[in-house]
């Protein structure tokens, strides 16, 4: 389940590309709806304040018909600028409502320039025109509304890309605290709250995922802490009758049949210790009891005593601190693995802190590669058919109380695709440069 959840967040976390991506995103989307607002209003008020320049100019066109009509009819000669008596130029529609007897006016566009008409009928029959174009000061007056309208534009699309960038920028950073304290809550820390890595002041839905984040790890800390006590008690309580099994085993008498027994027995126990040691390393409870070692001389009598057969190379002597009984229970169990589910030659070499263990089998499966070790889990039948997936879930938890890492890949001919099959396994432990006193360790004065 702990596999599962680690697999899950860092899924979340990839796909929801935290990085850059939602400021600018989140900029670029204010920014194209202010321009679209932005040229929508200007073109609202461009052609507004055009229209209403136009009323003006229709409306003064027609005052000055108007006198220059009474003028007309008073004196009997034109004497206002710009009039005429039936102009061949009128507009059509213009003509026709003057010779119905009304007065109008009229605007015709000449080359982008509109070009202001106003026509009204004489008594004796004739019609009378005004005409006069849009004047240069209502030219300006319209050019320099449309260079405000397209500076205010340039500011509303720069201010809301500002503005964009600011607010994604504070939304992504409170979203990579979550995804970087979920992260943590993944790796095992249990005192990591991401409501309060984010920063739970402002009430938002990152402070509600955040909420939600923290439920589930509780959840799940419960849920694996109870899951783990109770392993714990099966397993402390089958200590004592699997003793007695045991014991009680050794006093038949010799055969077959008794050896059989014997043998499941042993499997039985060891089994049980197995998973005990599991649940103890899984409390977090377990501390390493440090001392200083030479690493090569250490590996190269620990191997002859459990694998004999195996080949030791010290490539580079070190001297380390660590722990020596959780250092060995990490290299037997290597060991025990490489020679059961793998084939011979087995290697292992020393090189200043690492240590390598490789054999020439089948390989890891692709599950253990990609995930992790995972107790009960044995993988492919052709490398791991035997055994109860333990070993290496100890190896790997008694590495994380030495401040190890134990890492696992197969070996393939180079420039090999995926699909050929692996020469062989080879598991890597890296001791740390420094005592591990960082999970609570203490030396030990000999």
């Amino acid at each position: 389940m702990r596999g599962y959840f680690r697999r899950l967040v860092a899924a979340c976390v990839d796909r929801a590309g935290i990085g850059a991506g939602l400021r600018w995103k989140l900029s670029a989307a204010i920014a194209l709806v202010g321009a679209l607002v932005a040229v929508v209003l200007s073109l609202v008020v461009h052609n507004a304040a055009r229209v209403s320049m136009l009323d003006n100019a229709r409306d003064l066109a027609d005052e000055r018909i108007m006198i220059a009509q009474r003028n007309y009819e008073m004196s009997g000669r034109l004497n206002f600028p710009n009039t005429k008596i039936d102009d061949p130029r009128l507009p059509k529609e213009l003509r026709e409502k003057a010779e119905a007897g009304r007065r109008a006016t009229y605007v015709t566009d000449r080359s982008g320039a509109p070009d202001i008409w106003a026509a009204v009928p004489l008594k004796n029959g004739h019609v009378m025109s005004l005409h006069s174009g849009f004047t240069d000061r209502s030219s300006d007056i319209l050019t320099d509304l449309d260079q405000a309208l397209v500076i205010g534009s340039i500011a509303v699309v720069l201010g809301g890309s500002a503005l964009g960038v600011l607010i994604g920028g504070h939304l992504s950073r409170r979203l990579r605290k979550a995804a970087s304290a979920a992260n943590r809550v993944a790796k095992g820390e249990t005192d990591v709250r991401v409501r309060e890595a984010i920063g739970g002041v402002v009430r938002d839905e990152t402070d509600n995922l955040a909420c939600a984040v923290d439920a589930m790890a509780d959840a799940l800390r419960q849920r694996l802490e109870a899951e783990r006590r109770v392993t714990a008690d099966i397993a402390h309580e089958l200590r004592t009758p699997v003793t007695g099994l045991l014991t009680a085993a050794e006093l038949l008498p010799p055969g077959r049949p008794t050896e059989l027994v014997l043998d499941r027995a042993k499997a039985m126990r060891t089994l049980v210790e197995d998973v005990l040691e599991v649940a103890r390393l899984d409390s977090a409870s377990e501390r390493a009891e440090l001392q200083d070692i030479l690493l090569g001389e250490f590996v190269a009598r620990r191997v002859a005593a459990k694998e004999p057969d195996a080949t030791v190379h010290v490539v580079h002597e070190s001297e380390v601190t660590t722990d020596p009984r959780r250092l060995e229970r990490v290299l037997f169990n290597l060991l025990a693995n490489a020679a059961r589910h793998g084939r011979p030659p087995l290697e292992v070499t020393v090189e200043g802190r690492v240590i390598r263990v490789r054999d020439h089998g089948p390989g890891f499966p692709e599950a253990l590669l990609a995930e992790g070790p995972s107790r009960f889990r044995t993988g492919s039948a052709d490398r791991a058919g035997r055994g109860h997936g333990l070993g290496l879930t100890i190896a790997t938890g008694q590495a994380r109380v030495l401040g190890a890492r134990l890492t696992f890949r197969n070996v393939r001919p180079a420039g090999a695709p995926d699909g050929v099959p692996a020469e062989g396994a080879v598991a890597v432990l890296w001791l740390p440069e420094h005592a591990p006193t960082n999970t609570g360790s203490y030396p030990v004065l000999t």
